[in-house]
């Protein structure tokens, strides 16, 4: 022990924040809030209601690996502003650099496979996502700072690949599992029409 308990002036300071800038991977868990809309595509009671009208996921996002890791920073992820469109913007275009950092695209691929790979069947998709983050700095309702999360790390980035900890594998969606090799005295199934290109 270092310090006197009758003095902490040469007590380490609690800001305790992750740098600005800092890459990590991390892990998105939502913080369900109850709140649906099915018109909008939101279900599964995932969303939240602020008592503005906003609309939001709770996002809980934990650093898995690093001199960080386990380290948790909350963001929220806009979906809708009564004040406009903005929040929800930024909101769909986190999502949308997520999805490209855990599915290992190009923010530059427009392929079918791309598309694909930026689509998800609701929240529950997003609930558990594990992809690179860059880690900013904002302040909290009472002003003192914050670390946040307001952007994904695509492999497009050079140090995608290491924090990844992956050479960029194909995306490979978890309801469509790749076929497995059918057994010599099972007769080979046509393929289905229609098929996506990457379940190919």
């Amino acid at each position: 022990m270092t310090g006197l308990w009758n003095d902490f002036n040469d007590a380490q300071s609690n800001t305790n924040l992750i740098p600005k800038g800092t890459l990590a991977k991390v892990r998105l868990t939502i913080r369900p809030g109850g709140f649906d809309d099915p018109s909008q595509g939101w279900t599964g009671g995932y969303a939240t209601r602020g008592s503005t009208g906003a609309v939001y996921l709770n996002g809980e996002f934990t650093v898995l690996e690093g001199p960080y890791a386990r380290r948790k920073i909350f963001t929220l992820i806009g979906l809708h502003s009564p004040k406009g469109p903005d929040w929800a913007n930024m909101g769909r275009s986190l999502v949308r650099g997520m999805l490209n950092s855990a599915r290992g695209i190009s923010d530059k691929d427009t392929s079918p496979e791309a598309q694909a790979a930026r689509r998800i069947n609701g929240f529950a998709d997003l609930d558990g996502l594990e992809f690179v983050a860059r880690i900013d700095i904002g302040s909290d309702a009472m002003g003192e700072d914050k670390n946040e999360i307001r952007a994904a790390v695509t492999p497009d980035h050079r140090d995608y690949a290491q924090v990844m900890g992956t050479a960029g594998h194909g995306y490979q969606p978890p309801s469509q599992p790749a076929p497995q090799p059918a057994a010599a005295s099972q007769p080979t199934a046509p393929a289905a029409p229609g098929r996506p290109a990457w379940a190919q």
